[in-house]
């Protein structure tokens, strides 16, 4: 009886000092890294709508910051260019592709077009 009561007498103030511990397991998914794609995702929409045909490579980048991808290649011996600025999720699986893309496409550093249709006819 004097073991029990010994015990009951040491467990119980130990106890009472984990009453205010919290431990969070999963979420809303706002926190974390899904939303910093959400809040890109709209922040670059919102500067596609600032776009301006023959505006300059340069200004463009300014704008919409660093692409998520970039290629290069000749056509008919001009130089062209796109950028791919993410703008929509696809798959929730953390990875940016270019699906989950907008390309803007320039010719000799001016903006001649962008999105899937323009890139399409290129």
């Amino acid at each position: 009886m004097k073991k029990s009561l010994l015990a009951l007498l040491i467990a119980i103030p130990l106890a009472s000092t984990l009453t205010g511990c919290v431990i969070a397991v999963g979420g809303d998914d706002k926190g974390g890294y899904s939303f910093d794609y959400e809040s890109k995702e709209q922040e670059n929409r919102q500067h596609l709508t600032k776009l301006q045909r023959d505006m300059s490579f340069g200004h463009v980048k300014s704008l919409m910051g660093i692409p998520d991808f970039n290629e290069s290649y000749d056509k008919n011996d001009t130089p062209i260019q796109v950028l791919y600025y993410r703008t929509q999720r696809t798959t929730k699986d953390g990875l940016t592709t270019k699906n989950e893309c907008t390309p803007l496409i320039f010719k000799n550093n001016q903006l001649i077009s962008w999105g899937d249709t323009a890139y399409s006819q290129l």
